[in-house]
């Protein structure tokens, strides 16, 4: 079992950065993946990594956003850079492929313009 803890959300500005973290038990163990949901949208993947670290970001959102472990915490990481509007969503991490038992709460982003 898997319980997953999202936090580092909130207001920022567009242009600015943020990190996202995602902590919890058995996470090292498994192919982890954050995804967001943005108001009025279905939720969408945003980038996954591997046990071994191997990482791979959507197609639309490469250049920006850096996914990454750390081991050590049982933490996985989502940097966003160079934040615009569009990007406010509620974001969520979850294993790769998704469990629908391992959502949580997520962490809210809203980039002001």
């Amino acid at each position: 079992q898997v319980q997953l803890v999202e936090s580092g959300g909130g207001l920022v500005t567009a242009g600015e950065s943020i990190k996202l973290s995602c902590a919890g038990s058995g996470i090292n163990s498994r192919a982890m993946a954050w995804y967001r949901q943005a108001p009025g949208k279905q939720r969408e993947f945003v980038a996954r990594i591997s046990i071994t670290g191997v990482t791979s970001v959507a197609n639309d959102l490469r250049g920006r956003f850096t996914i990454a472990r750390d081991y050590a915490k049982n933490t996985v990481h989502l940097q966003i850079n160079s934040l615009a509007p569009e990007d406010t969503a509620v974001y969520y991490c979850n294993t790769y492929p998704s469990q629908s038992n391992y959502w949580g709460q997520g962490t809210q982003v809203t980039v002001s313009s």
